[in-house]
């Protein structure tokens, strides 16, 4: 089943157990989805669907972290029940210890000694755990094993 196949059917069932945020959540995800097909003016493979829910992961994070700076907690609260939604169409995350293994391999595929290496190291590893992890938390791991 793709994502928009998938998104239509909780879409449905959403209404029919009248989960208005859940709702809203969908409508969103299977508009950027839409918006994003139209702009390249073709259907989306699986992974330009996963980029755009990527973004959509991403753009909550920062909104979350930006109300939670502002002391906005009723924003806060409505976000982090957008995030959980949107995380439910998201890969299995990778562990902190599974993205450590992947890294450690990469820096040795790629023969980064330093930090200087930092974007050829980054460069390599993106691919490898797209939709699957954070890519703070991966710069942070790549810097720690390169120091």
């Amino acid at each position: 089943m793709s994502l928009l196949e998938r998104l239509n059917e909780d879409m449905k069932q959403a209404m029919r157990n009248k989960e208005k945020d859940k709702l809203t959540v969908i409508r969103m995800i299977k508009a950027s989805i839409q918006n994003e097909a139209i702009k390249l003016g073709r259907e989306l493979s699986g992974d330009e669907e996963l980029t755009v829910l990527s973004r959509e992961v991403k753009q909550r994070k920062d909104s979350l972290h930006e109300f939670e700076k502002a002391g906005r907690e009723d924003l806060v609260e409505k976000i982090r029940t957008e995030l959980q939604y949107v995380e439910l169409y998201m890969p299995k995350q990778l562990t902190e210890e599974e993205l450590s293994e992947i890294v450690k391999e990469t820096i040795e595929e790629t023969g980064a000694a330093s930090k200087a290496d930092m974007g050829k190291v980054m460069a390599a590893i993106m691919p490898k755990v797209k939709g699957k992890a954070d890519g703070s938390i991966i710069n942070k791991l790549v810097q720690q094993h390169l120091s």
